[in-house]
């Protein structure tokens, strides 16, 4: 049950996303990241995949009083070594705070407990354990939160807003490259050398867990090689 007080400070983050929504449409991104350390400063955090470190890069340029901003990273441990790699180099090198979260079980437990593969049987219970409530429990202290979450990628991200609210977890959600192109990733990455994923290089257009992604061919959207062969586009982060 929630407070008075919490359902007023819901009310007024989801005004302040609502209006930055509209006032930020046509804001570059760094712009929209610089708003967002100056509104929320320590409660505001940057998620990461680790398929690039572009958001993590821009955030690092936006230079908060309060020190570094906070890049959150979904430690699933299914991750390709990759990964693991991209994570602990953004670490090392950008002026970020990197934080690890983790499920609660460990991949043995969880085999132990629901049986081993349970991303072949069941990947949308494998993802709100491995994802979705690791980070519903990692944002607890924010009230804000970027992703890397582009209108170009597939027909479920094509209305992203640059600032919205995210219902689910009562915050204002921020997506600060929504309205990027590939081509705009591409020159960002070239332009500032930010690091990217090595498997970006190896056919992979989308990175996630090592079961549940694949190559993608020629002509498919990006997220095609996310739980290819079945119905399922998202693991439950963002919708």
């Amino acid at each position: 049950m929630t407070t008075v007080q919490e359902d007023r400070d819901t009310r007024d983050l989801r005004s302040i996303a609502e209006q930055a929504g509209r006032d930020l449409e046509d804001a570059s991104a760094l712009e929209i990241l610089q708003w967002a350390v100056d509104t929320f400063g320590g409660k505001f955090c940057v998620t990461s995949s680790m398929e690039d470190a572009v958001v993590a890069h821009l955030a690092s340029r936006a230079r908060p009083a309060r020190g570094p901003v906070d890049v959150v990273f979904l430690d699933t441990g299914y991750h390709f070594p990759e990964t693991i790699g991209t994570r602990d180099a953004v670490e090392a090198v950008m002026d970020v705070n990197v934080i690890t979260l983790t499920p609660r079980q460990t991949v043995a437990e969880q085999d132990a407990e629901y049986g081993p593969a349970l991303h072949d049987r069941d990947p949308d219970l494998c993802c709100a354990l491995r994802k979705v409530k690791p980070l519903e429990e990692g944002l607890t202290s924010y009230d804000a939160w970027a992703t890397g979450l582009r209108r170009d990628e597939s027909p479920t991200r094509a209305n992203t807003p640059v600032v919205g609210w995210d219902e689910k977890r009562r915050k204002v959600k921020i997506s600060p490259i929504a309205r990027w192109t590939q081509d705009d990733v591409d020159a960002y990455v070239a332009e500032h050398g930010v690091l990217t994923n090595p498997l970006l290089t190896d056919g992979y257009a989308s990175v996630g867990c090592a079961p549940c992604t694949r190559r993608v061919l020629e002509g498919e959207d990006a997220r095609a090689g996310r739980w290819a062969g079945r119905s399922k586009t998202e693991c439950g982060l963002h919708g």
